[in-house]
């Protein structure tokens, strides 16, 4: 039998393995980066006596380069291919065997064997080699120190917790930058073409983010995210992309990885994002929303906030009538969607906000003017009367859940008759077992072969839409329909598949996690304030 959890409040890994022998728990962590990274391990014995083998089979390369590996005086195994180092330092006896470094260990009640491998630039020395009960108890505490200062939210603070831990684990601590997820490929559809590569920093989600960091009080974290987005949009506005790399990189060149079989089969394996080549004109409303409430929510003003609203409106002026790619980075044909218009009236709305702030009554109403064109546009092309609803593109008709975000971002009142009939609509034509779609691939050319998961953070905006237009009973119905989805340590994949009833797509997800944490938050709100 095994069974797995996170020591409280940390990134501590436990696994306990129990056979009719005996029982042993294994301990992975991470210690803070410094001038190496590290993963460390733990094996205890803790009733009888449990054997394990070991087997170490590295490759650089994204599989392809063999490294030379070499055996030190001290046990020590060294791994080095090109700019890389990886040191394997282990407590118990390892030898070669064909292309592979084996061991076979035993613990009784009481004894534990230790591993440690750490990558460093193969040009400087190996590095000294750490304790590993100091890097415990110091991991241990940093993990606690920060999950402590979150607050209670409902009856769903472990989950909260454990979500605000995740996205900590996806940031990149120099520089604050917080990446989709960890991993590239998994994919959407078991054996299927939509597998991306998720290890990048996308501007979309940014107020999401900053909203759900800085409710909780980390405004730290909050700051960073909003300082790492100003550097990687600096440049001329036609220059901004929709997504960089973690330190702000900008070359994200998608290619193939052939000698890869891909998870479960599924191919291609891709390194790299062709999205980041996309035009995608919601992320300039994102962007100009973040920058608002960041303000509003207390952070500390940054003068490029303003040079960037500066910069960038001019330019969204010029080309919000053209059609993109759209949220859902389709990789067919340029279409009018209406969440990147909704979202490029979020921009100019906000821009007059803050113009009517700072007492500039002439750009407030250039900016006003702006953002009522977009309004008067949208609710004539993207309204259908037939339908009774917003549809997902100009002369469409089919449905995709980020309309949903058409009364949360303010572009109309949650009791418009409009919004409603669109959240309801909604319901009926994506729902799969209680889960939301995206949109229906089979209705919508988007550039590939139909099939995916339900995506999670469209069922996590569904709660809150039914939260803003009333239906808090519904909503909660949903919130711990998903909570149930998180697998046995409370992660999220990006989808989860109702059918094959597994979590699909790159893991774990911001995205995915940023929506829990946000839905949780609006339903405590709404339940204060009802009572």
């Amino acid at each position: 039998m095994v069974k797995r959890h996170y020591r409280e409040d940390t990134l501590v890994l436990e696994t306990e393995f129990k056979t009719e022998t005996g029982t042993a728990v294994v301990c992975d962590f991470m210690p803070l980066r410094d001038s190496t990274s590290d993963l460390m391990r733990l094996v205890e014995g803790k009733s009888g006596t449990l054997t394990f083998d070991l087997e170490f089979v590295l490759r650089f390369g994204y599989g392809r380069t063999v490294p030379w590996v070499t055996s030190g005086e001290d046990g020590t195994i060294t791994a080095i291919a090109g700019p890389d180092r990886l040191t394997l330092t282990s407590s118990v006896p390892l030898h070669g065997d064909e292309m592979r470094t084996v061991g076979t260990f035993s613990v009784s009640a009481g004894e534990q064997q230790s591993f440690t491998l750490t990558w460093n630039p193969s040009h400087l020395a190996r590095p000294a080699a750490k304790s590993i009960d100091t890097a415990l108890e110091d991991t241990e505490s940093y993990w606690r120190s920060f999950a402590k200062n979150c607050p209670q939210v409902g009856g769903w603070t472990a989950q909260v917790k454990r979500s605000l831990i995740t996205l900590k684990a996806l940031t990149y601590m120099p520089t604050g930058g917080i990446v989709a997820a960890a991993t590239t490929s998994l994919p959407e559809q078991l054996g299927g073409p939509r597998n991306w590569d998720y290890r990048y920093c996308w501007l979309r989600g940014a107020t999401l983010t900053l909203l759900a960091l800085m409710k909780l009080g980390y405004y730290e974290e909050a700051g960073a995210w909003r300082d790492w987005l100003l550097r990687a949009v600096a440049g001329a506005p036609a220059q901004m992309q929709i997504m960089y790399g973690v330190a702000g990189e900008r070359n994200l060149l998608e290619w193939e990885v052939p000698w890869l079989p891909g998870y479960e089969g599924s191919r291609p394996v891709r390194i790299g994002n062709a999205a980041s080549e996309q035009v995608q004109l919601d992320v300039y409303g994102e962007v100009a929303d973040a920058m608002l409430r960041a303000r509003k929510g207390g952070l500390p003003a940054h003068r490029r906030g303003r040079e960037l609203a500066a910069a960038i409106l001019p330019f969204l002026e010029k080309i919000w009538t053209e059609p993109d790619e759209g949220i859902w980075e389709v990789r067919g044909h340029r279409q009018h969607f209406t969440y990147s218009k909704v979202m490029a009236w979020v921009a100019f709305d906000r821009a007059a906000t803050t113009a009517r702030d700072e007492g500039n009554p002439e750009a407030t109403l250039h900016w006003q003017a702006v953002a009522d064109q977009i309004h008067e546009e949208v609710c004539r092309k993207a309204f259908d009367a037939e339908l009774g609803c917003f549809v997902q593109a100009y002369g469409s008709k089919a449905l995709d859940a980020s309309l949903l975000q058409i009364g949360m971002v303010g572009f109309l009142p949650p009791e418009d008759p409009r919004y409603i009939a669109t959240v309801e609509a909604i319901q009926h034509k994506l729902l799969r077992d209680g889960l939301l779609l995206r949109y229906e691939t089979r209705e919508v050319d988007d550039g590939l072969p139909p099939g995916e998961g339900a995506f999670l953070a469209c069922s996590f905006w569904l709660v809150d839409a039914l939260v803003l237009i009333g239906r808090r009973d519904d909503a909660r119905r949903l919130f711990e329909r998903l909570l149930s989805l998180c697998n046995d340590v409370g992660l999220l994949a990006e989808e989860y598949d109702p059918h094959a009833e597994r979590m699909v797509g790159n893991f774990p997800q911001a995205f995915s996690h940023v929506g829990l944490i946000n839905s949780a938050l609006n339903l405590s709100l709404s339940s204060e304030a009802r009572n």
